[in-house]
């Protein structure tokens, strides 16, 4: 089966620092792929680079065979640890706002039948992610878990087959923590997607992920640090994909 996503021997340098080097990676779809490594090891540079942020220094990057497009695609989502949502703007607002970018992208805004049609389908994504009663809240009135499930709704309103995940839960305390596997969990079965999430707690990479990576620099030179890059340093195919996570890690 060919992979979904591929990258070849890549590289990202800022100026004289290597961050990642050799980067050779084959992700099947449907994968949830977990990244661990030290602070300083890449992970964040690995994830822009997927996402279209930033380019890679040398080595090539495919999607399902084509050369990853230089720009942020539908084909891609994003949700960082920090609530990357607008204030002022509801959460049915917010949804509706990445329908508009793509449908309509000189005014973004839609109207008519166009824009009853992007509601409902906002709706319907806030209602899978826990937020049906919250349609017209504010994220000022919301809690941290509820900010994090809009950023999630407004990821996956254009149906990006590839979702990255950037520490999306470092911030949550742990009740509402193990509240959020379970639900990236379903989201994941239910969306058919392929998933890449950074993250620093190991049992949370191995309980939600079906392989992980862990990410670190092989090669150490005191007088030049910045000269060497980090890569994987393992590579762990999980058996078998994982039970909805939020009972396993409630007692975590």
């Amino acid at each position: 089966m060919n992979a979904l996503l591929s990258l070849r021997d890549v590289w990202v340098e800022y100026g004289d620092k290597i961050v990642l080097e050799k980067m050779n990676l084959e992700l099947a779809a449907g994968s949830f792929l977990s990244i661990v490594g030290p602070s300083g090891a890449g992970k964040s540079s690995f994830l822009r680079v997927i996402l279209g942020q930033e380019q890679p220094t040398r080595g090539t990057i495919l999607l399902d065979g084509a050369p990853l497009a230089p720009e942020c695609g539908p084909d891609r989502g994003v949700v960082f640890q920090r609530y990357s949502v607008f204030p002022h703007l509801s959460a049915l607002d917010n949804t509706v706002f990445g329908l508009e970018c793509a449908q309509a992208p000189v005014l973004a805004r839609l109207f008519g039948a166009a824009r009853r049609k992007a509601s409902d389908e906002a709706a319907a994504m806030l209602g899978a992610v826990g937020l049906g009663d919250s349609l017209h809240l504010y994220p000022a009135q919301m809690s941290g878990g509820m900010q994090q499930r809009l950023a999630i709704a407004q990821a996956l309103i254009k149906r990006p087959r590839i979702l990255l995940l950037d520490e999306p839960f470092g911030a949550l305390d742990p009740g509402i923590r193990a509240d959020m596997h379970g639900l990236i969990t379903q989201l994941w079965r239910d969306y058919a997607l392929t998933v890449i999430m950074v993250t620093h707690d190991i049992k949370e990479a191995f309980t939600l992920g079906t392989r992980v990576l862990a990410l670190d620099k092989r090669r150490h030179d005191p007088h030049a640090p910045h000269r060497y890059g980090a890569t994987a340093v393992y590579d762990l195919p999980l058996r078998a994909r994982p039970e909805p996570a939020a009972a396993a890690l409630a007692t975590a």
